[in-house]
């Protein structure tokens, strides 16, 4: 019999630790799939100083989805386990990546990252003064966007691991 695959879906604020997690995953054999690398290794690489309007930054993330989520599906024909590096802000995206796994066969997790704001604050404004793949600057307005606009999963199946500011 074929092993099932699990994959992993990410869930948490920018600061919560979700990219940290997922490469601990990856230590221990998953593939890792994140928009941001991906974006970064077509964009921030070849130009530092680039930096995309608005839409066209959207539109190539949109197109990055597109082809991770076929990746993805791939990965588990293949039967490997998968960490999927996004926020899933909303739930519709995260039922729908749910559906996606179950339909190939395979089981999902989904790992929610809480932090608080205080703590999301001072670990962005350390990785707001980085540079790479992993280092998308956000400031307090666009936090306060985020923090307003999330939707945290509640009843989803969800494994919840708390952040604090300590």
């Amino acid at each position: 019999m074929e092993r099932m695959s699990t994959v992993v879906l990410m869930c948490g604020l920018p600061g919560a630790g979700k990219t940290t997690y997922a490469m601990e995953l990856v230590r221990r054999g998953h593939v890792r799939l994140s928009i941001d690398e991906t974006v970064w290794q077509r964009l921030g690489q070849r130009d530092a100083g680039l930096v995309l309007a608005a839409e066209a930054y959207d539109q190539l993330k949109e197109e990055v989805r597109r082809e991770q989520r076929q990746e993805l599906v791939e990965l588990m024909l293949a039967g490997r386990d998968v960490v999927v590096d996004y926020s899933f802000w909303s739930r519709a995206a995260r039922d729908d990546y749910k559906a996606l796994v179950e339909s190939h066969g395979c089981r999902w997790e989904l790992v929610h990252l809480k932090a608080d704001r205080t703590t999301l604050e001072r670990r962005l404004a350390v990785r707001n003064g980085e540079v790479g793949a992993n280092s998308v600057t956000v400031g307090g307005e666009l936090l306060a966007r985020y923090l307003a606009d999330f939707e945290e999963p509640v009843g989803e199946g969800e494994q919840v691991f708390v952040q604090s500011s300590s």
